[in-house]
């Protein structure tokens, strides 16, 4: 066993609002022998109270310092780089509340943007994408919260993050750096400076190849992929990327070499 299991949340432990079998009790017996469980997502559209909310209401009950969400990175990355930039969202309300929260200011003048942060935004429209490219005309800089090309759903997915950067860097020829979300490195010291703990001590639990998996390799982790939301065994057949361990369902994690 690790010292820390890092899950992403979407299609590993619950899908939509359903909890996957297994994961209420293989993290409470993970918990119980003394192991942290960290939650990672790369959605923008909840803030970590929520997260930590939906959890705790589907059966695995989740202090709010135990959630990483892209906005949440996002916040700690402009705090950090940008603590003055005036900032434009392409984004939902709940990811302008939490950059307001932190002390951020937000502007629709294109004068006065600095940044441009693109995100998940089921409220995208023509006026963002002319004011994105105001402000970026004028020199603004291109950043975004998750490179994620569609959020699954029970129905089948919704067009996510990499649409709107996509929409923008098509009309402004700006290239849209960084993009904190998995599997960034800016996630991955994020989830580490809140662990304590040395990558080869941590697992990390996902469903996607291409954001769970690559930041648990690329940052020297071990890795499960669970066969529960987009991942599919063809699918890793093709990718060239190498779980340390692939799972049907989560369940498994205790039992198969977790």
């Amino acid at each position: 066993m690790y010292n820390a299991y890092i899950f992403d949340q979407d299609g590993t432990v619950y899908l939509g609002d359903q909890l996957l079998p297994g994961a209420a009790s293989t993290i409470a017996q993970l918990r119980e022998a003394g192991k942290r469980t960290i939650f990672l997502s790369n959605n923008p559209t909840r803030t970590r109270a929520q997260y930590a909310e939906k959890l705790s209401v589907l059966g695995i009950p989740t202090p709010i310092d135990d959630i990483v969400n892209s906005s949440f990175v996002m916040v700690q990355w402009l705090l950090r780089h940008a603590p003055g930039a005036q900032l434009f969202v392409v984004g939902e309300e709940s990811l302008k509340g939490e950059l307001s929260a932190a002390g951020l200011t937000l502007s629709e003048t294109p004068g006065e943007i600095d940044i441009v942060v693109a995100s998940f935004d089921r409220t995208f429209t023509y006026r963002k994408l002319q004011i994105a490219y105001d402000a970026i005309r004028a020199g603004a800089r291109l950043v975004g919260t998750n490179p994620d090309r569609y959020c699954p759903t029970p129905a089948g997915g919704q067009p996510d993050c990499a649409a709107m950067i996509a929409a923008i860097e098509a009309c402004t020829g700006a290239r849209c750096d960084p993009i904190v979300g998995k599997p960034s490195p800016i996630m991955v010291e994020t989830v580490m400076t809140l662990l304590g703990l040395p990558p080869d001590q941590c697992m990390m639990v996902g469903d996607r190849l291409e954001t769970d998996i690559r930041m648990g390799i690329d940052a020297g982790m071990a890795t499960c992929l669970v066969l529960t939301g987009d991942a599919t065994r063809e699918k890793l057949a093709i990718a060239g990327i190498h779980p340390t361990l692939v799972l049907e369902c989560i369940d498994g994690l205790l039992t198969d070499g977790g």
